[in-house]
């Protein structure tokens, strides 16, 4: 009998301490959702979210006709999780399905299934090149509402929710001007260095997504208080009470991804800029400039750059990337010298001012100063050697400044070319030192490959970045340039991406972080 009265008060007990738990997870929950809503208060101030929301004029509530999760079985839900193709696991038990309830009943998620359809592709990419599980793409979900701009109460920032050291130690740039967190390109690519470094850590992926979230410290501490078990749910209990609500709500927001339709909750059509082209701006320049000259709305430069706090590229030493419409940035190239001079004494210091040329004096001043940097100089063609180059299709000044080892700007000055068109049967003068002469004699006369094969084997004896380079005629062979990225690059072929460039010339991460003017690296032919 007293065996019996003992197994009952233990019982008793263990019901206690679940129910604590089960409060105590609930009141997480709550704080946890408090702060997914303060993002999205911040999310529906955006540009794209308002101007999706007048266009559709939706209106922010959960439909009539709505399947709510009260009338779904246990067994239902379990099958649908266990229907989701994951690496990671996604069990099932009552506090998940509170937070199931909580992302399939937030007037939020046609808001968030829009935003999905346009940062997940991204996403899945960068997952894909680091070889993690594309589930992943999820977190941002619950670390910001998939708001760039959504920083918390403790300080992290952006899409992904670095904290400033977490964001430093991954080389993301945080300073007066710009924080990378806000750019949702970098800040995923630190994301996955981060997280490739949580698993070799763990090697569980649920313990990875509690560290993402409160730390590797927290969890090792959880780990020892578990008696050494390395399982999420033997540690719960002595996880931060809200690190013990994070993978619930990690899975909570994978199940309305993938099944918000069996709830008959409807995607809002989120009005983003899809087509858009980075431009390298090398000189400072506020966003209000650019939106006065080009005449585009202010608050869509600001959602296309979110990473400049305060409106200004800085670009005074290195480039800067800008994110524009496609159809502003031949606009952009073709006035970029208006757009720098436009109000420049209001916008910066005049000591920082750049000058606009003004058309004055003769003909080759005028063009000297229109193609220049700050500090051009024409060249001079004292013992160089003449040569007239015959365009031919397909070839562009980047080639051609290649072919014959010389700069762009050279070349547009010496042909009086105002922007970078150059027309198939264009006589182009080049001039190269007289001592070197003898290698370019044959080019004008040569195929394309046989230009590129010369041109770049020259690269490859004569700079120490290219080792082992051998040319192979089924690419497109690029040199870097200063300021150049694998995602600037890869911009500049249709149809390639960034990974692309990686996987055929063998990059590390480390490769890619290293890229140095001059390299020469391959591109994948589109046939």
């Amino acid at each position: 009998m007293k065996r019996v009265k003992y197994i009952l008060i233990l019982l008793m007990g263990l019901l206690s301490l679940n129910q604590a738990f089960a409060q105590d997870t609930i009141v997480a929950a709550l704080e946890n959702n408090q702060q997914i809503e303060d993002n999205l208060d911040s999310l529906l101030n955006l540009w794209y979210v308002k101007n999706s929301i007048k266009s559709t004029d939706i209106k922010f509530k959960m439909p009539d006709n709505e399947l709510k999760i009260a009338d779904v079985s246990d067994s239902v839900l379990i099958q649908r999780l266990s229907a989701i193709p994951s690496l990671i696991d996604l069990p099932y038990n009552e506090v998940i399905r509170k937070y199931i309830e909580v992302y399939t009943r937030r007037k939020s998620a046609p808001v968030l299934l829009g935003l999905a359809d346009y940062y997940f592709p991204m996403f899945e990419e960068i997952l894909d090149k680091y070889d993690l599980p594309l589930e992943l793409k999820y977190l941002p979900i619950i670390e910001s509402a998939l708001n760039p701009r959504a920083v918390s109460r403790a300080g992290a920032t952006g899409l992904w929710q670095f904290m400033y050291g977490t964001g430093r130690m991954y080389q993301l740039e945080i300073n007066s001007f710009v924080d990378e967190r806000r750019d949702p390109y970098s800040a995923t690519v630190a994301a996955c260095e981060f997280l490739s470094h949580l698993y070799d850590v763990y090697g569980d992926w649920t313990l990875v997504i509690a560290a993402y979230n409160c730390g590797p410290g927290n969890v090792n501490k959880a780990i020892k208080r578990a008696n050494g078990k390395r399982d999420y749910w033997a540690i719960y209990p002595y996880l931060p009470r809200e690190t013990r609500s994070y993978v619930p709500a990690f899975i909570g927001a994978a199940y309305m991804l993938n099944y918000y339709d069996k709830h008959n909750i409807v995607p809002l059509q989120i009005k983003m800029t899809e087509m858009t082209d980075t431009i390298m701006v090398s000189h400072k320049v506020h966003l209000q400039q650019i939106s006065d000259v080009l005449h585009i709305s202010m608050d869509e430069l600001r959602d296309l750059n979110p990473q400049y706090k305060k409106d200004i590229i800085p670009a005074t030493g290195q480039a800067y990337p800008l994110r524009l419409p496609v159809e502003y940035s031949v606009a952009f190239l073709d006035r970029q010298d208006s757009i720098y001079a436009y109000k420049d004494t209001i916008f910066f210091n005049p000591r920082n001012v750049v000058i606009t040329p003004q058309r004055k004096g003769n003909k080759e001043e005028y063009y000297a100063s229109s193609y220049r940097d700050d500090d051009y100089t024409p060249p001079s063609t004292d013992n160089m050697t003449k040569f007239i180059y015959t365009v031919k299709d397909g070839d562009n000044l980047g080639f051609i400044s290649d072919w014959y080892d010389v700069k762009v700007s050279d070349l547009k000055y010496w042909n009086k070319i105002r922007r970078n068109n150059i027309n198939v049967g264009q006589n182009l003068l080049v001039y190269v030192p007289n001592k070197r002469a003898y290698k370019y004699k044959t080019i004008n006369t040569s195929d394309f490959d046989q230009k590129n094969k010369v041109a770049f084997k020259s690269v490859a004896e004569t700079s120490g970045v290219n080792q082992g380079f051998s040319y192979d005629g089924s690419f497109i062979y690029y040199k870097v340039q200063q300021g150049d990225n694998l995602w600037t690059i890869a911009k500049k072929y249709d149809g390639i991406s960034n990974t692309d460039i990686m996987k055929i010339n063998n990059f590390s991460n480390n490769d890619v972080k290293n890229l140095k003017p001059g390299q020469v690296i391959k591109i994948k032919k589109k046939g």
